[in-house]
């Protein structure tokens, strides 16, 4: 069976992946998540966290067997992880994650996309450091259609995302392209536009784009569906 690495989006951190990881084990795979630096448990003071080391540590995380799913922002330090050492992963799985570009940053990505439901949402720190989302905004972003107990258990984790890593534009060479990868599209995502997912991901062949009827947080919404997707997507690759 497979084995999956888990890398979550922004603000979140190892810890939302708590339901899909024994979903996917029940399915006979193992899976593991990690904290990408500044998030989660990881103490990397937020001001000194980059793109390079965001990407490093994803490459220290997988081994030639392992299938990285990424989340949200999580699809571009995953990206670039790839293009330096694609013999580190067996496929890609974008989870309603930004498909990068060379030589733009996720933020550039972000603008591109004709809607902006994040603009009215996002905190940034005085010093310009991190950013947070709006407590009030965090269910209608991130959690729509998840249960209350979900939302308390997410909210309480949640932390400020450094914007360093995020403004840095991504030296791609194109050999990512080289491994497996497949999207899964978020229809009812209310973070990045599910038309502008679709967007990014238009010149793939339609056998590798995938929906799910979820918010931005199919992992919490519906972990049983998302990981009956990425086993079918395992025997795929």
């Amino acid at each position: 069976m497979a084995d999956f690495l888990l890398v979550h989006g922004s603000c979140h951190g190892a810890w939302c992946w708590r339901d899909l990881i024994p979903a996917l084990e029940h399915l006979g795979h193992s899976a593991r998540a990690i904290d990408l630096p500044g998030n989660g448990a990881d103490t990397t003071p937020l001001a000194q966290v980059t793109l390079e080391d965001t990407a490093k540590a994803i490459q220290r995380a997988s081994r030639p067997s392992t299938i990285v799913m990424a989340h949200s922002w999580g699809g571009v330090p995953m990206t670039l992880a790839a293009d330096q050492a694609p013999e580190f992963m067996a496929g890609l799985i974008y989870l309603c994650a930004y498909v990068p570009l060379p030589e733009l940053s996720m933020i550039d990505m972000r603008k591109r996309a004709k809607r902006q439901p994040l603009a009215q949402a996002v905190i940034k720190d005085p010093q310009g450091v991190s950013y947070v989302v709006d407590t009030d905004q965090q269910r209608r972003i991130f959690y729509h259609d998840c249960t209350d107990e979900t939302v308390r258990f997410a909210q309480a984790q949640l932390r400020p995302q450094a914007i360093r890593p995020q403004d840095t534009p991504v030296p791609l060479t194109g050999s990512w392209r080289s491994i497996p990868h497949h999207y899964i599209l978020c229809e009812q995502d209310g973070a990045i536009p599910p038309e502008y997912q679709a967007e990014m991901v238009s010149d793939w062949p339609r056998s590798q784009v995938h929906s799910l009827p979820t918010s931005h947080s199919p992992f919490f919404s519906a972990p049983k569906q998302l990981a009956q997707m990425m086993d079918q997507i395992s025997k795929d690759l």
